[in-house]
């Protein structure tokens, strides 16, 4: 009886592996690497701007951005290596059809990255399911910092780069607008798979929203309104404090799949959400206290001080990352997202804040999605 078990469990194991769905490249962890697949690899740029074979670097003098430089060269030689964006215009970065994945995306921008506005539209919707500054869509609404992180890579001087993989069915169409004054200059690239996508895999999405100033007594809305089922994977934050004084206390909190006035998931401060602990601070050599700076896989905090540098003095300006790649928030139903702003007071009190607040949300569900909010105007986005 039990060689006749044993015989039978192999027999299924063999059906098993002999059946299994072959490996169909759209993920590419280090553990992916050994496996072969008949996914075809494809880049767009501006010196490929269809991604199609045998297409790229035919840019010839006429046409090229950088035809000046290429003269004595011609064809072949870095002719079109960058798009420039008038002011008021949108440029189309990709548009593929197919189905498959963007599995990298590494971006140069000139000007003022809150003015350039990165939108996706997954399988020919007509409303983007990503609509986000640039900068922020790269955890970088103030100036440089360097991040390294799995989803987003920001490197010396302003190269952008983005990891997190976005499947797509039909199609996937990439757009950048200009909203500044000036033309921008943009350099990119969009890594992508042409391969099948599997049923259950759902389309990232990302949501800016900003408050400035948050009204007295009220918490920041992250997100909401999301319908559906799907898995939150990621909050930036950029945050202006308007007083002085540790500014970070606050609560972080997720209503799902029908919470009303307490929420599943509470955390217990700014800090903490971030990964860090005690103001993100360190003790100098001299005793004195300082930020510290840092920036991790999953999470990772930047200031950006006044001049001169004062800890916690107003007007400083804070940058935050948490990216939920192995502690996906799941939900059936519905999302809610908020944060407190909570100071302190006199006599040990909290003290609620009335900073600038900016916000992106990242979360992967199910389409159709529910409408994003208007974007706020130009004046409204901008950082003074």
């Amino acid at each position: 009886m039990k060689k006749h078990i044993v015989v039978l469990v192999l027999f299924l194991f063999i059906v098993s592996f002999i059946t299994a769905a072959p490996f169909n490249g759209l993920t590419s962890s280090m553990s992916d690497l050994i496996h072969l697949s008949n996914a075809k690899t494809r880049s767009i740029s501006p010196e490929n701007p269809s991604g199609e074979v045998g297409k790229g670097g035919m840019a010839t003098l006429d046409i090229g951005t950088a035809s000046n430089a290429a003269r004595d060269l011609g064809q072949g030689w870095k002719v079109n290596p960058y798009i420039m964006i008038p002011s008021g215009e949108t440029a189309v970065m990709a548009d593929i059809e197919g189905s498959g994945a963007i599995q990298h995306i590494w971006l140069t921008p000139t000007g003022d990255w809150r003015f350039a506005i990165i939108r996706f539209y997954w399988d020919n919707e007509e409303e983007p399911s990503i609509e986000v500054p640039l900068g922020d869509f790269f955890a970088s609404a103030y100036y440089f910092k360097q991040i390294s992180s799995q989803a987003i890579c920001v490197n010396p001087g302003s190269a952008f780069n983005c990891y997190w993989i976005m499947p797509f069915r039909k199609s996937c169409k990439i757009t950048v607008e200009n909203i500044a004054d000036k033309e921008m200059r943009l350099y990119f690239q969009v890594d992508y798979a042409l391969t099948d996508v599997p049923k259950d895999a759902a389309y990232l999405h990302a949501q800016f929203r900003r408050t400035n100033p948050l009204p007295y007594k009220e918490v920041y809305t992250i997100v909401d309104n999301i319908k559906g089922k799907g898995h939150y994977v990621g909050t930036y934050l950029a945050w202006q404090s308007n007083n002085d004084g540790w500014w970070g206390e606050g609560e972080i909190k997720f209503f799902m799949d029908g919470d009303t006035d307490f929420p599943t998931i509470c955390g217990t401060g700014t800090e903490d959400y971030f990964c860090g602990s005690y103001s993100f601070l360190k003790v100098r050599e001299d005793g004195e206290r300082e930020y510290c700076d840092y920036t991790t896989p999953y999470a990772g905090f930047f200031h950006y001080p006044p001049h001169p540098p004062v800890w916690h003095k107003t007007i400083t300006r804070y940058g935050m990352y948490r990216w939920h790649v192995t502690d996906p928030i799941r939900f059936e139903d519905d999302l809610r997202v908020t944060i407190q702003a909570l100071g302190w007071r006199s006599g040990g009190r909290y003290l609620p804040l009335q900073d600038d607040i900016s916000s992106v949300a990242f979360w992967y569900q199910e389409e159709p999605h529910n409408p994003f909010p208007k974007l706020p105007c130009k004046d409204d986005l901008e950082i003074k």
